[in-house]
């Protein structure tokens, strides 16, 4: 379980494909912390440690994780968001984020607003998955608050800090990124979706 709070960018270092597998090795400040299967969230994705060293770490994304993320289009010397798992204690800061990117999303607009910065994403609605206004979206593993909520698209402003210590100052028009949908409308989503596909709808809300 994460927070969506990103600790910085990793730098990645090298790829290497095996089979449909992808082996992913970064550089960060606390790669010393690390030990072999912690999780590490990689731009929203849970994602394990399978080797390390003094100063790089490698974890593996497997095929499924390939195709619903933006991890399969990394390359050298890209920036990827990383956050550890919270601790028992830890303060919640964000949100509940679990680390499963449901899909991504296409960057449609990026606009400066007078310091901070408004950023549009447009998403396939036929997955079943909703943003809600002023409710939370973990967009590249950062959590975030829905602004203009539309059916296919949404907006999130970025002040200063996560611009520069996220990777969103790399996210233009045109880039892909991965979304995770706040977890508590997803249950209501698929139990609306259950009682309407069983003719049950009325008595959910108690006609």
């Amino acid at each position: 379980m994460f927070s969506g709070i990103v600790e910085e960018p990793a730098k990645v270092v090298a790829l290497e494909r095996e089979k449909e597998n992808l082996h992913i090795t970064l550089t960060c400040s606390f790669v010393k912390d690390l030990k072999i299967d912690q999780s590490i969230a990689h731009n929203g994705v849970c994602l394990t440690v399978v080797k390390k060293d003094d100063n790089t770490y490698t974890v593996t994304a497997i095929k499924e994780t390939l195709e619903k993320s933006n991890l399969g289009s990394l390359k050298v010397g890209d920036k990827v968001n990383v956050e550890r798992s919270m601790k028992i204690d830890s303060l919640l800061d964000g949100h509940m984020v679990q680390g499963h990117v449901d899909q991504t999303a296409v960057c449609t607009d990026v606009t400066e607003a007078d310091g901070s910065w408004y950023y549009t994403f447009e998403y396939d609605p036929t997955k079943g998955n909703i943003t809600v206004e002023k409710g939370s979206i973990a967009v590249n593993g950062v959590s975030l608050t829905v602004v203009n909520s539309r059916e296919n698209s949404f907006q999130v402003a970025i002040i200063p800090f996560t611009y520069e210590h996220t990777n969103f100052h790399e996210i233009k028009k045109g880039t892909v990124v991965n979304l995770e949908f706040d977890i508590v409308g997803k249950y209501i989503t698929r139990i609306l979706k259950q009682y309407m596909e069983s003719g049950q709808l009325n008595r959910l809300i108690g006609k």
